[in-house]
């Protein structure tokens, strides 16, 4: 063979070789990869292939399946009260994808899951078409309408929680959507999620967990735990030294009360009626770096807070100077905070000083119903003591009793909560946000529900009116529909 045929077939012998290892490397190396991503058009029709697994509340389905007609995407999903349960279920959709429980459980729900190989396997030998699991919650439906219907028109959400074991009871954010506008994949679902997607409204934003407000008022329950904790109170009846007017540390600005009688007022009183003055003095002789210190065990600064959806984390700053601090310690400056938190710090107030991680799937179950997974509730932290946790409810009881939270009263049920309006906007311009966070007490002693209530669109201008006008009423609404549902 002379040289220029030996340099060709050299040449041919290495482009076999190279189409060779080529070849492999996509079966062996990057099968899994390219099978599973979602530019694979296969994986999507393998998605809707067949019925869903379905979430479920209370032993009832409030998603399902059915056939889609006119397109390879053989089933698509379906919604029962979708701008009900939006904020718990997300959406699953042909054409622009999952979020929320859809989404992160879709293994389950499609029966993907490696947890489901045995049932797969088994459905090959007995015919039987394949299922996907279903995903258990532990959201209270009367909770839910009660929350849903308080809200009503106007922009807001609601977070409940079981203080007692960290179970989600309720996840309500305003106004919602309906996933099953969008669910297939024809014109008519992509013009309803352009609408969506570009309303200014935010339909599709779960505000429960994934939008921050500043807590306002409400967040005075956290500098007070922080002074109990830390020493800075004793006794909550006591005078504090606080002066009338006062001024933040190292200026000349006044902290401006909305509130009568706040000089040197006990820390029970200003919860009361909400002084400014004596939260601010109470969070700069704590100083900022154990307040810091108490807000992360209540929640604030983690970015890892999973119910499984993850939650936006909640703010307070660690690097803000004196000024800043006093004025963060009455929810103001730069502090910000989900609904999910606020829910949180009042769990871990009505129990005790324990606080449970939040959760909202109870448990998972194969198509026969076979137990997969079961959530067994977990202690987070423990921000104060059972000692000062109770003197910070016997506060939050009084402002219910006596102070600006009469609203969320309950016959013949003992209540706490706490009023806030928090200021927001260039020069504090815009309308203010209205909270309110409360807790009642079961029968037993115990509470069974801590409720966080923010409406964006209040029309107050005055520190803790709103909160108490017009969140509280639908804290109560909720706190009724737990305790009326377990008896």
């Amino acid at each position: 063979m002379n040289k220029p045929l030996r340099r060709i077939s050299l040449f041919c012998g290495l482009l076999v070789l190279a189409l060779l290892i080529r070849t492999n490397w996509l079966q062996y190396v990057q099968a899994e990869e390219l099978s599973t991503r979602k530019e694979n058009r296969r994986v999507q029709i393998a998605q809707y292939a067949t019925e869903r697994g379905n979430i479920i509340v209370k032993g009832e389905p409030i998603t399902g399946s059915k056939v889609t007609n006119g397109s390879d995407y053989k089933f698509k999903r379906t919604y029962t009260n979708g701008e009900l349960w939006a904020p718990v279920t997300g959406y699953a959709s042909q054409a622009f994808g999952s979020t929320q429980l859809e989404s992160l459980e879709d293994g389950i729900l499609t029966g993907n899951d490696d947890r489901l190989f045995f049932d797969r396997t088994i459905g090959m030998f007995t015919g039987e078409k394949k299922q996907g699991g279903n995903v258990v919650t532990t959201l209270n439906p009367d909770a839910q309408v009660a929350a849903f219907e308080a809200l009503g028109k106007k922009k807001g959400a609601v977070a409940a929680i079981d203080p007692r074991t960290g179970a989600i009871l309720a996840l309500v954010s305003t106004p919602s959507y309906d996933p099953s506008r969008f669910a297939g994949n024809s014109k008519d679902d992509e013009k309803a999620w352009v609408e969506l997607k570009d309303s200014e409204d935010k339909n599709l934003v779960n505000r429960a967990l994934r939008e921050t407000y500043p807590p306002g008022s409400t967040f005075k329950v956290v500098t007070a735990a922080a002074a109990l904790e830390h020493g800075v109170v004793t006794d909550i009846n006591a005078p504090t030294d606080t002066p009338d007017p006062y001024f933040l540390p190292g200026t000349k600005t006044e902290m401006i009360n909305h509130a009568n009688g706040c000089k040197e007022a006990s820390l029970n009183k200003a919860l009361e009626v909400s002084c400014n003055s004596v939260f601010a003095n109470m969070g700069d002789k704590v100083t900022r770096d154990k307040m810091v210190e108490t807000s992360e065990k209540f929640g604030f600064n983690n970015d890892k807070i999973d119910i499984p959806v993850r939650a936006f984390a909640s703010v307070y700053d660690k690097k803000m100077g004196k000024d800043g601090n006093a004025q963060s310690s009455i929810g103001q400056f730069n502090t910000a905070a989900t609904p999910l938190q606020m829910a949180m710090v009042t769990a871990a107030i009505a129990n005790d000083g324990k606080l449970m991680k939040p959760y909202m799937v109870d448990h998972l179950t194969a198509p026969n119903l076979d137990m997969i997974e079961k959530h067994s509730p977990q202690e987070m932290s423990r921000p104060l003591s059972a000692a000062n946790a109770q003197k910070v409810q016997e506060m939050m009881v009084n402002v219910v009793d006596n102070g600006t939270g009469t609203k969320a009263k309950i016959k013949d049920v003992k209540v706490g909560g706490k009023t806030g309006t928090a200021q927001h906007g260039e020069g504090n311009k815009k309308r203010p946000y209205a909270w309110f966070i409360s807790y009642a007490e079961g029968k037993d002693g115990s509470s069974p529900v801590a409720v966080a209530v923010v409406i964006e669109d209040s029309e107050a201008d005055r520190e803790d009116i709103s909160g108490g006008g017009l969140a509280a009423p639908v804290a109560k609404a909720v706190m009724e529909a737990v305790l009326k549902s377990q008896g």
